[in-house]
């Protein structure tokens, strides 16, 4: 028989994550209810993976911000199936002639990258909670939309726009808690060649579970004036979000 102080125990303990723990047992197996949610939340991961981006209603959406209407440039990878395995294809342009070149201070791409159920499901709304955030801050280019699009794609973009600094949303890698996360990736002064060693990542955006718009929007604008400041982002640039006080000359940053 189950014991039911240790059900309770684990009934209230799981109410606070969303990893599987203390699922039980039925012999030498998991309960059959738990080996169901298990199949139903890898075939969430992998339909959102394969899940194409439909460009056309999010054009349509991201342009209702009000910051112009956005082109669409795709990489490299001919399909989703070649996106896979070719990632060096996702992060090189296929076409950039569309991207208009100005002198705006911060651009915004918004990639399918490996979750483009997750950009449906967050983009816009995340991309209006920055936009407000920054209260007329910087001068913000029109959008980019980018299809079997990895983070370094975001560079050649951004490079083509001519922006200062790059705010890119991404669908993030599915897992068997979630399938619609975003991340937003920044790189200040972008250009072909960066590494991850000079961005910063906001990452695990999907409210209400995980991070929400404005709390992810407020770390980025940190983010973003922290940069300009020290003149760089990436590994020089720390995370104080959480911290009574700011150190001098760094402002917020991975969360």
């Amino acid at each position: 028989m189950s014991d039911p102080a240790r059900q309770d125990f684990w009934d209230e303990l799981r109410a606070t994550t969303q990893a599987r723990i203390g699922l039980g047992r039925a012999g030498d197996a998991l309960p059959t209810e738990r080996v169901l949610e298990l199949r139903s939340a890898h075939a969430a991961a992998r339909d959102a993976v394969h899940q194409p981006l439909d460009s056309e209603v999010l054009v349509d959406h991201v342009e209702a911000v009000g910051l112009g209407r956005p082109v669409v440039v795709t990489s490299k990878a001919s399909d989703r199936g070649e996106y896979l395995r070719r990632p060096d294809l996702g992060r090189t342009p296929a076409d950039l002639s569309a991207v208009q070149a100005g002198n705006a201070e911060v651009g915004f791409v918004l990639a399918d990258g490996l979750s483009p159920r997750a950009l449906d499901d967050h983009g816009v709304s995340l991309l209006s909670a920055l936009v407000t955030e920054f209260d007329g801050t910087y001068t913000l280019a029109a959008p980019v939309i980018a299809t079997q699009a990895r983070v370094a794609l975001g560079d050649h973009i951004a490079h083509a726009m001519g922006v200062q600094t790059l705010v890119l949303l991404v669908g993030e890698r599915p897992g068997l808690s979630v399938a619609d996360s975003v991340g937003v990736y920044l790189t200040h002064l972008p250009r072909p060649g960066r590494t991850d060693a000079d961005r910063n990542c906001v990452s695990n955006i999907h409210p209400p579970e995980g991070l929400g718009y404005q709390h992810a929007a407020r770390v980025v604008a940190g983010l973003i004036a922290g940069a300009r400041r020290l003149g760089r982002s990436g590994v020089d640039l720390k995370d104080t979000s959480r911290s009574n006080q700011l150190p001098p000359g760094e402002v917020v940053s991975l969360e």
